[in-house]
């Protein structure tokens, strides 16, 4: 788990965000609060992870992408 950690330290993440009912695309970051999980009820996953565009700790379902990105 910690060489999935490393791989994703710095990344950018793309999913369709039911709030802002639109496709967006984010900086992110993986530390010690990140993670993923299931929705108990729906069976959804998702993926809690730091977002470095609007400073805060951010949610995104399935389906989600997931690039390295090069400091």
């Amino acid at each position: 788990m910690k060489e999935r950690k490393e791989q994703m330290k710095n990344f950018y993440i793309t999913y369709y965000s039911q709030k802002d009912k639109k496709t967006i695309t984010r900086r992110g970051e993986h530390d010690d609060k990140s993670r993923f999980g299931e929705n108990k009820k729906t069976g959804v996953g998702y993926y809690v992870y730091k977002d470095l565009d609007a400073y805060g700790y951010r949610t995104a379902t399935e389906p989600f992408t997931i690039k390295e990105r090069v400091a």
